[in-house]
């Protein structure tokens, strides 16, 4: 298990980085590779992101060295989306079998984590997201069937997409942490329009289902003075608080969205008009 750093940047920071700094305080390229668990641990709210992609062997993790607790969630809580092929995760010797696109969340206190692939063909690729966490809520695997889909946008502005809610107290209650998965219809290019901010929260967004010819632009940024990254499949993108969030694909895509911060309220938002933006 490897564990990175990531400090983040405030607005100010920002105006005079250049692509590759920006990259680097914000985009996270390094999280899938075969046989291994990489996390990032970022002092935007705490948040870690990791991935797991188990193809000849289980992999184990829990330790909380990296972060100064005795476990890795001793005092945290996480989300686990298989976007790979059908694997399993054991926490604490109960056995979860996530298949793609289902979502597991781990409670805060579980000990060792285990990640296995049933098939080496086509392993599981496990992406995850931990938060500081206050309270403890039971282990729960959320299927995709059983995740709360919402229909949004509009196919004449190439933004029509199927946001599933996963982690979410409508779907499996957690004490801070969000997290589901977006979709973008058939010919539409644009997520998360309108652009917004929402300053109680920060997020995360981990696009994959890319091919690899294709590209998402991410735009970030405050809305008078915007930046933009370009993004890969299996790659993620840090938001803070203060920057908006929107992007196109050259082609199809989808991503995972994980929250956390002051509430759990989704629609907590301050939509920017496009025409707004700079």
């Amino acid at each position: 298990m490897t564990m990175k750093l990531l400090y983040g940047a405030g607005p100010q920071d920002v105006k005079g980085y250049d692509t590759q700094r920006l990259r680097d305080a914000f985009l996270l390229s390094d999280l899938f590779a075969d046989d291994q668990v990489n996390f990032t641990y970022t002092h935007v709210d705490r948040l870690i992101l990791g991935g797991a992609v188990p193809v000849t062997t289980s992999l184990g993790f829990g330790s909380g060295a990296e972060i100064g607790t005795p476990y890795l969630l001793s005092a945290r809580e996480m989300g686990i989306a298989n976007l790979g092929g059908t694997g399993s995760i054991e926490v604490d010797g109960q056995r979860f079998t996530l298949e793609n696109r289902d979502v597991l969340y781990v409670g805060r206190g579980a000990r060792q984590i285990n990640a296995s692939s049933l098939s080496a063909e086509r392993p599981a690729r496990f992406y995850m997201n931990s938060v500081p966490a206050g309270a403890d809520f039971p282990h729960r695997l959320i299927t995709r069937r059983e995740a709360k889909p919402l229909d949004l946008g509009d196919a004449r502005r190439s933004n029509r997409r199927r946001l599933a809610m996963y982690i979410h107290p409508e779907v499996a209650p957690s004490c801070l942490l969000l997290m589901g998965i977006t979709d973008l219809a058939e010919g539409s290019a644009w997520n998360t329009m309108p652009p917004h901010l929402h300053e109680r929260r920060m997020e995360a967004y981990c696009y994959f289902d890319l091919s690899p010819e294709d590209r998402v632009i991410h735009v970030m940024g405050r809305p008078e003075e915007t930046r933009h990254l370009i993004v890969a499949d299996g790659e993620a993108v840090l938001s803070p608080a203060w920057s908006i969030h929107m992007g196109a694909g050259t082609g199809p895509y989808a991503f995972v969205w994980g929250m956390t911060g002051e509430n759990q309220e989704y629609n907590d938002v301050a939509p920017v008009a496009v025409a707004d933006l700079k």
